[in-house]
């Protein structure tokens, strides 16, 4: 099976050739996006840190930035710093150049004389490396060069008897057909951490699996937290869910049956392919961010009550089971999955349909956030990585 993307020379095909025009801190968000909206081809992200930040949290931002410039959706990178950040907008586009051979140039505000001039050379080097981008061909590429990352937010009752298992037979054929795929949100796999662990390849992995989520629980507790006193969330318990183990069955399931071959942590980029965890948050933009900034092309987005969620690097693809959401948010979401609710059909069917879904997104179809123009990214600060 294949699909249309771009080669890129570090692995992975990209299904889109953006180019990302990347603030190196909080101050430099503005300016990113009027640069952005003038170039077309071009997308920018919002950073609301970069700043006046611990270590720790300093390098996750950091891993955040430079996993969006390497992803494979994008063809460059345009930085834009203000000058006095913890890193230097200069630092930041080496450390890109030193993981990619992508096309970066940066400016800082204050280096420039001011917002205005920064602009102006910004969209000038943007608009030359979108002239640069569009000549680039599309080739017929492998699925194997497909990382899906797999996401739940606001889930239901439905998500966890409908959507999510046709999300996970999705997973399940995808793998066996040679692409990888990704789940996180490590905090909602507790409770059902040993199901999970039964998947995985080796003793170590399993091990791994058990670690994350007793070392999630022992980081929240030493704060003085409950990790089951915020979950499930108030939208959950009115959707029907009742405890973190209902909630985290659910989670799990939307990630198949295959045998887990790597778990990463926050941003980090796989080095397998099949099934993939990655220890994140329980939030479910600061787990696509963290997923996309590890390599994931394309996103699939499990709902019960609803999001508008995108991302302007990568297409994030809504689906539902509740046939009342598809109806009320038609707006947002992609994929209608209430036929397995009403019985009409299975949750293997429907998990086999979406194969040709994805497809067509990797092919150019835009997701309806995608066509908006969303873009959503958060950065997990809890210094949980000292």
């Amino acid at each position: 099976m294949q699909f249309w993307g771009y080669k890129r020379k570090e692995g992975r095909a990209g299904i889109r050739n953006h180019v990302l025009i990347l603030p190196a801190c909080a101050c430099g968000s503005e300016s990113a996006r009027v640069v952005a909206s003038q170039v077309r081809g071009a997308v920018n992200i919002v950073l609301n840190t970069g700043c006046s930040d611990v270590a720790a949290n300093t390098a996750m931002t950091q891993k955040v930035l430079t996993g969006f410039a390497c992803n494979p959706n994008v063809y460059g990178v345009v930085i834009l710093g203000l000058g006095c950040e913890t890193v230097p907008h200069r630092e930041l586009r080496e450390k890109i150049q030193g993981m990619t051979s992508k096309p970066v140039v940066s400016f800082g505000i204050q280096d420039e004389g001011g917002t205005l001039r920064t602009i102006e050379k910004a969209v000038r080097a943007a608009r030359d490396l979108a002239a640069e981008a569009a000549m680039q061909q599309k080739e017929r590429c492998d699925i194997s060069e497909l990382l899906l990352g797999i996401e739940c937010g606001g889930s239901d009752a439905t998500s966890g008897i409908a959507c999510n298992p046709a999300v996970g037979e999705l997973s399940d054929r995808l793998i066996d057909l040679g692409a990888s795929t990704m789940i996180s949100e490590s905090i909602e796999w507790i409770g059902g951490e040993h199901v999970l662990a039964r998947r995985a390849a080796t003793p170590e992995i399993h091990n791994q699996i058990i670690q994350v989520c007793q070392n999630y629980e022992e980081h929240l507790r030493a704060a003085g937290q409950d990790c089951r006193a915020g979950q499930p969330t108030p939208g959950n318990k009115a959707g029907g869910l009742s405890t973190l183990d209902e909630k985290s069955l659910g989670c799990i399931r939307k990630g198949g049956t295959r045998p887990i071959v790597e778990v990463l942590e926050q941003a980090e980029r796989p080095s397998k392919t099949g099934a993939i965890v990655m220890d994140t948050a329980g939030y479910d933009i600061s787990s696509v961010t963290s997923m996309v900034a590890g390599g994931c092309n394309a996103i699939v987005f499990t709902t019960g009550r609803g999001t508008p969620t995108g991302n302007a690097i990568v297409p994030v693809l809504k689906v539902t089971a509740n046939a009342q959401t598809y109806r009320k948010m038609e707006d947002n979401m992609d994929v209608d999955l209430s036929p397995i609710i009403t019985g009409e059909k299975t949750y293997q069917q429907m998990g086999g349909e979406m194969v040709q879904t994805i497809l067509d997104v990797c092919n150019g179809r835009m997701t309806k956030a995608e066509a908006y123009g969303f873009s959503d990214i958060a950065v997990d600060h809890i210094c949980r990585f000292v």
